[in-house]
């Protein structure tokens, strides 16, 4: 069994967005978690999704969910405090009904409206592999490390820096020991789940993702995605006045 588990439970600070958080913008007519939903809802290898929503907005989540018939929606539970503790909130839900241990669940954020079927399915299938698959883009940029914000005394080699992504895959047994590690170790506040892994002294299996799939924080990758999204549109109708001779 493969299940989607997404996470909305946040606000979107950086978004600046005051009284809709990010999850809920509209890009083409659709909120943003509606577009990351459907990527998993048409994936045919997907059996189930599972939503963390900010609770305040669950009753308005369900209504999208009906509005825009999404399938394959299991249960949408209450985020919680953090990113983690919303993570831990949807894995517990979908450890209910996912009780293989070789179960996959794909932990995803709310705001990856550009997923493709193609990066999903190599998730899942390097999960089968390797038991844990997190795909990353190769830094283009040159990085430096500065405490301060203001001094630095220290750079990375380039060629041995990646950026993550998501939906990162892991069985529901890995998954459900790295959580239940966490807690015991009081490791509370990690950035991502392959960060948790990390911090427990555990590896990682990695595989290169797609640059598109950008995470929608800032005001910036809204534009981005607004400009992607209707350029898309644009080539689909070029090809339409094409065929008819228009």
């Amino acid at each position: 069994m493969i299940t989607a588990m997404l996470f909305a439970g946040g606000k979107g600070a950086r978004m600046k967005s005051v009284d809709l958080p990010k999850q809920f913008l509209e890009v083409g007519g659709k909120p943003i978690i509606i577009h990351t939903m459907e990527h998993f809802a048409r994936h045919p290898m997907v059996d189930h999704i599972v939503v963390a929503c900010k609770e305040d907005w669950i009753d308005h989540l369900e209504n999208l969910i009906e509005q825009f018939n999404v399938p394959k929606v299991k249960s949408i539970v209450p985020g919680g405090a953090s990113g983690f503790d919303s993570i831990h909130n949807g894995v517990v839900a979908t450890h209910e009904f996912s009780r293989d241990p070789e179960d996959i669940i794909l932990i995803c954020d709310g705001v990856r409206p550009m997923l493709s079927e193609e990066l999903i399915t190599n998730c899942i299938l390097e999960t089968k592999k390797h038991k844990t698959a997190v795909p990353v883009t190769p830094s283009i940029d040159s990085l430096l490390y500065s405490e301060d914000g203001m001094t630095c005394g220290k750079s990375y080699q380039r060629s041995t820096m990646y950026i993550t992504q998501a939906p990162q895959g892991y069985t529901m047994e890995r998954i459900l020991w790295a959580h239940d590690q966490a807690y015991k170790r009081g490791i509370l506040e990690p950035v991502s789940s392959s960060e948790l892994f990390i911090e427990l002294g555990e590896k990682v299996h990695i595989f290169i993702g797609e640059r598109f799939n950008i995470k929608v924080t800032t005001p910036e990758d809204l534009t981005t995605l607004r400009s992607q999204y209707y350029y898309e549109n644009y080539k689909k109708f070029a090809k339409e006045e094409l065929k008819y001779g228009l």
